[in-house]
């Protein structure tokens, strides 16, 4: 009996040491920090004064709302640009089905994503490819975990 009991734990012990790939629980409210726009060799770090992005997720859609902060007053820098759809999440590998943008070109298309999660920050890198517009391009965007239903007022999303 001793002896089964050494090996249950030894057996434990080097299962306990293996690495699982883990599913990141990317369910919850994000707040946009930074985003990069790479369109074939050009880098865009957009400038993200006066304009907030969120993105919520549930166990199966995703939606994004973009504003400017001057309630539309000021013409030169009036934004609104939201979206949304289904999505799949299989490991890091996340593919949004966006059925629903304001940005009209985009819609009915998916777009693959790797997304990571260390600690509230959520990073979402991928291309966003729509072959006829001509629309090629890698995006990096990092979000941080909104926390008791308030969001921070610092940051965007990419325009195009």
């Amino acid at each position: 009996m001793r002896k089964g009991s050494i090996y249950i734990l030894l057996l434990l012990s080097i299962f306990s040491c293996i690495e699982v790939d883990q599913q990141p629980n990317i369910q919850g409210t994000w707040e946009l920090i930074s985003a990069v726009t790479i369109k074939e060799d050009t880098v865009e770090h957009l400038e993200m004064d006066g304009i907030r992005m969120i993105k919520i997720i549930n166990q199966n859609h995703f939606a994004f709302l973009n504003h400017d902060e001057h309630k539309g007053i000021d013409s030169t820098k009036a934004k609104f640009i939201a979206g949304g759809g289904a999505y799949t999440l299989k490991g890091n590998q996340y593919k949004e089905n966006l059925e629903y943008c304001t940005h009209r070109a985009f819609e009915g298309y998916d777009f693959d994503f790797t997304v990571t999660i260390k600690g509230d920050t959520l990073t979402q890198e991928g291309y966003e490819i729509v072959e006829e517009k001509d629309i090629h391009q890698k995006i990096i965007e990092k979000y941080v975990k909104v926390q008791g239903g308030k969001a921070k007022n610092i940051y965007a999303f990419p325009l195009m």
